[in-house]
């Protein structure tokens, strides 16, 4: 479940790196649109589920940020 805080680190790349009005689903590059297809395909190999499973929790909670805005 590390992955799931160790996604935030792209979050240092914004300015502002925080800001409670934005929405970090497609603005910050491992929230992205491309790197969760990535992450749902590492629910497939046994090896990276685990993982995968922590990443996509993640997104998720961000996505219920998202509608709460």
């Amino acid at each position: 479940m590390l992955s799931a805080f160790l996604i935030d680190l792209d979050h240092l790349l914004a300015n502002p790196v925080f800001d409670s009005n934005r929405c970090s689903i497609n603005f910050h590059p491992l929230h992205s649109y491309y790197a969760i297809t990535v992450y749902a395909i590492l629910l497939f190999p046994k090896i990276t589920r685990v993982f995968a499973i922590g990443l996509l929790a993640h997104i998720v909670s961000d996505g219920v940020d998202c509608l709460l805005i």
